[in-house]
């Protein structure tokens, strides 16, 4: 059995999806801070804290848990400038508690989701994962710092762990079973949708005088579906002797905030107000992946790369969801 925690959240629930239509049986965790109970629709799910330890205790003593997969962490770079401490409490020492509890049980395969800010500003593009790590946000520190955290478990305590670093996630279940929940995301294509939907007036474009081809930053979306592929194709790896690594997950193409807005206008058939604003401390100009890795070691291809097609399917989740 496979526990995800953080399993009814936008990644987590595609990722419980792909698991189940493999044969794995899952185990959700979730407190529903921000998870959707809605999202759900495999396995089961206990609604709990990842830094519980007396559910944890629980789940572990009454479940043959093979592999966990850890979904739980704040995500908002944001938030976590202004808030720090939310940051490190949930995302660090909450996950020392799982991870003590797991080694504990005697579970000792561990998929961590991390993510593109533990590199901070780009020295080059494509980044690999040679790139140096130095993150400029506590929510990229606490990612480092918890892949640090795996390493030495690893050393110690013979943990076999993956670190997948994501992109930018986007779009939806092309079969429209789950998705990215409506009015909650501060990324770009979520956002447009809360614009075209109605829940927010306009769209603001931070910044349009960068070095790239029409001024706006570039960035690598990568389709959630092709996400979750890689999920399972890392559950597969560690269960065939595969030794603890850390991978980068993009699509490999740049796409522009102009050329999302247009294509999202078409997709949608809703010409929203965009807004031009100055740029926000920290936003690189150009910030893709080399996921060249991945692709040779787990066996990984991505297959949804098209623009059109991650806003169109992201476009219909939102449509199918009534909020």
């Amino acid at each position: 059995m496979i526990l995800i925690v953080g399993g009814a959240g936008y990644i987590g629930s595609h990722i419980n999806k792909d698991l189940n239509k493999k044969g794995y049986q899952t185990l959700i965790l979730d407190d529903l801070s921000s998870g959707k109970e809605a999202l759900v629709k495999w396995g089961k799910l206990v609604v709990g804290s990842l830094g519980d330890e007396a559910v944890l205790e629980k789940i572990f003593s009454e479940n043959k848990i093979e592999t966990v997969m850890h979904f739980g962490a704040f995500k908002a770079a944001g938030e976590s400038v202004v808030n720090p401490e939310k940051y490190y409490f949930n995302n660090v020492a909450n996950t020392l508690t799982l991870l003590k509890v797991m080694k504990k049980h005697g579970v000792g395969k561990f998929i961590f989701s991390s993510s593109a800010a533990v590199y901070g500003v780009p020295q080059y593009n494509p980044m690999d994962e040679k790139h140096p790590k130095s993150p400029i946000n506590p929510y990229g520190r606490t990612k480092l710092m918890v892949e640090e955290i795996l390493e030495d478990y690893s050393v110690a305590y013979g943990l076999k762990y993956v670190a997948l670093r994501y992109f930018n996630a986007a779009g939806a279940d092309p079969e429209v079973e789950v998705g990215e929940w409506p009015g909650g995301c501060a990324n770009l294509i979520p956002v447009i949708f809360d614009v075209v939907s109605g829940r927010k007036p306009e769209l603001k474009v931070f910044g349009t005088d960068y070095e790239t081809t029409d001024g706006t930053c570039i960035r690598d979306y990568i389709h959630v579906s092709d996400l979750a592929d890689a999920h399972v194709k890392a559950v597969e790896y560690l269960n065939n002797g595969g030794t603890s690594d850390k991978f980068n997950l993009g699509n490999g193409n740049g796409f522009s905030v102009k050329e999302v807005i247009n294509i999202a206008k078409e997709v949608t058939g809703v010409d929203f107000k965009v807004v031009e604003a100055e740029r926000r401390p920290g936003d690189p100009a150009i910030l893709m992946a080399d996921s060249k890795k991945a692709r040779e070691v787990l066996g990984w291809q991505p297959i949804h790369q098209d623009l059109r097609e991650i806003v169109e399917t992201g476009w219909k989740w939102e449509e199918s969801v009534n909020i």
